[in-house]
């Protein structure tokens, strides 16, 4: 073993050896040389002006630590590039998103054949086939549900509460209903649609793409104050439409009392019923269960009474407590004309049953018969 004085690679083999060599500690041979971390200056370079008589040496420990840290480095980067590479070139892609589909609309009119009975809420009711109608949300309700093939019993369920909640904003929010407001419905669609709602409600087109009381129940604030209570009656089925789609269909009646918009207190009896039949269908794609929005496909709605005439493409124009429709057709569709079609729909409101004791004229929709 080496003593605290010998060089770094043992003693020299052609040293003085023994305690006799009193200089022994201040032998340094080539291996001292070589560890030193100070080297002299030859006689040359301390001529120099301030020159300094030694120089240090680089730490051969810290130039081989950066060699592999550098190597290191230079190995992540072309793994990294690899893996970047191999991703392009892989044949199996993740699939393209599906796009939601522009909503498809149908608005139509239904017009009374008499004059449009007038009472009060409760009589009014009472005498219709709503007497018996679920209040409000009350009336929306969900259908026994069970997974599907590629959907859990959750998905599902909250497929239907989307649709429920749409439902209600739609046809139930005192703002929405009096023009006042569409962010309730707009929230809860996919933002695909957005361009086409924004449309609808901003510039409003009977060309079955862009009528904003194909999105929502609308009435003129103007003109008509609906009441706080609305009868609701109806279904919700689903079903799977692929394995990554879900739909969801929706038919419900939604019967209102409306009364003239005018200032003071309003007249004794001189409400009248206006209804509404809904029928919508709504898509989901498993973004949409997770952020709890939806994809509107089809809406087909019939409301009355009205006159077939009315421009109902930005809001309902109902006919109120003892007015008559006016006694002509929708307004005509010409085949010829160029640009975007117009829908000239409307229908004659009817009612299967009313009690004995009702007010004579029709006042519900029940049956909508055939579709034109």
């Amino acid at each position: 073993m080496a003593d605290r004085g010998d060089p770094p690679d043992g003693p020299s083999e052609n040293g003085a050896s023994g305690s006799e060599d009193e200089y022994r500690s201040l032998v340094f041979d080539e291996s001292f040389v070589r560890a030193a971390r100070l080297q002299e200056f030859s006689a040359k370079e301390r001529m120099g002006e301030h020159a300094r008589a030694v120089r240090s040496l680089p730490n051969r420990t810290f130039r081989n630590g950066s060699r592999a840290a550098l190597a290191l480095v230079v190995l992540i980067a072309l793994a990294f590039g690899a893996a970047v590479f191999m991703g392009f070139r892989h044949p199996y892609q993740s699939p393209v998103g599906r796009r939601a589909e522009p909503l498809r609309m149908t608005v139509v009119p239904l017009a009374p054949r008499g004059p449009v009975p007038a009472g009060t809420t409760a009589a009014l009711f009472a005498s219709s086939p709503a007497a018996h109608y679920p209040k409000g949300v009350a009336g929306i309700n969900l259908p026994v549900t069970r997974r599907t093939d590629n959907f859990s019993e959750s998905q599902v369920v909250a497929a239907l509460i989307t649709v429920k909640d749409y439902l209600a904003a739609s046809s139930l929010d005192p703002d929405v209903l009096g023009g006042n407001a569409v962010r309730p419905v707009e929230s809860l669609l996919d933002p695909d649609q957005m361009v086409q709602f924004d449309r609808s409600m901003n510039e409003p087109y009977n060309d079955g793409r862009h009528a904003a009381t194909g999105w929502l129940v609308r009435f003129d604030p103007a003109a008509v104050t609906p009441d706080p209570e609305v009868r609701v009656r109806g279904t919700l089925r689903y079903a799977e439409v692929g394995a990554d789609a879900l739909e969801v269909v929706s038919d419900h009646t939604f019967t209102y009392v409306l009364r003239p918009a005018v200032s003071g207190p309003q007249q004794e009896g001189g409400a009248s019923l206006f209804t509404v039949r809904r029928e919508m269908r709504f898509r989901f794609d498993r973004e949409d269960l997770r952020l709890h929005r939806l994809e509107v496909q089809t809406s087909y709605l019939q409301a009355g009474p009205q006159s077939c005439s009315a421009d109902t493409t930005g809001a309902l124009r109902p006919l109120l407590a003892g007015r008559r429709a006016v006694p002509r057709g929708p307004a005509g569709t010409d085949p010829y004309e160029t640009g975007r079609p117009t829908a000239a729909l409307c229908g004659t409101l009817e009612v299967s049953s009313l009690p004995s004791a009702a007010p004579q004229g029709p006042v519900a929709p029940v049956s909508p018969g055939s579709r034109p």
